[in-house]
């Protein structure tokens, strides 16, 4: 059976020795808040991703390629913390087939830890598989924020670490309870779709703040929300916004 993931794998760590200790590169000057080595990082992903068949829908620089399968692809999520050297940064690849979302890779690019699954067949950290706690309290819950939420709630801790996509794996694996956006922050597929999957197939539950579909690869606003327990999202959701 064609290993699907494998010019995912391959992707992201061909990325992580590219981009490992190349820190204050600064911005690329091409857009607002892209960086050199977010340039460095998509190049690498299209030339492994289209050579290996796949269409490319990259964060940087939009469709490459063609193919039945599709990678949306953020080459460098927490690109800030990459360029400035604090060690929570990420490739995000996410596999779809059309509408359908068949499939993800995320390596966190500080350490090397590789979270991937494919639909149906579970979660894995490193090859073991992974599994969501079973938190439903929130007072219990360790939270972590795109953005910064404007008032206090429940919730026992909270931290704003600057990679979405490695804090949904996060959530997959069981550290973290929950990952949501605050109020004035959203995110594009390309920033959480990867980590979704995983999180979908270690048993987390999820959902979005307006009750839009989460799962696209059109370039869109979206603010999501995953969680430990349907509990939780449903408790977040009910704080909306905050």
């Amino acid at each position: 059976m064609t290993d699907l993931l494998a010019p995912l794998r391959e992707c992201a760590h061909s990325i992580g020795l590219a981009v490992t200790g190349r820190h204050r590169q600064g911005y690329s000057g091409q857009r607002d808040t892209q960086y050199h080595l977010d340039l460095v990082a998509d190049e690498i992903a299209i030339r492994i991703l289209t050579a290996a068949g796949y269409q490319v829908i990259s964060e940087e620089s939009g469709v490459s390629g063609s193919g039945e399968y599709q990678v949306v692809v953020d080459p460098i999520d927490g690109s800030t913390n990459c360029d400035r050297g604090v060690p929570f940064f990420s490739t995000s690849l996410a596999l779809m087939r059309g509408e359908e979302l068949v499939g993800g890779v995320v390596r966190n690019q500080a350490t090397g830890d590789l979270y991937e699954g494919l639909r149906g067949e579970g979660a894995r950290l490193n090859g073991e598989a992974i599994r969501a706690n079973a938190q439903t309290d929130p007072a219990e819950a360790l939270v972590a924020f795109s953005g910064f939420p404007e008032h206090r709630f429940t919730w026992f801790q909270n931290r704003g670490l600057g990679s979405a996509a490695l804090e949904i794996c996060l959530v997959a694996e069981g550290s973290l309870d929950v990952f949501s956006v605050a109020e004035q922050s959203s995110l594009n597929p390309w920033d959480y779709l990867a980590g979704l999957l995983i999180a979908r197939e270690a048993g987390a539950a999820d959902g979005e703040y307006n009750n839009l579909e989460l799962v696209t690869p059109e370039s869109v606003k979206r603010r999501p929300v995953v969680a430990s327990s349907p509990e939780l999202v449903a408790f977040y959701k009910n704080q909306w916004p905050f």
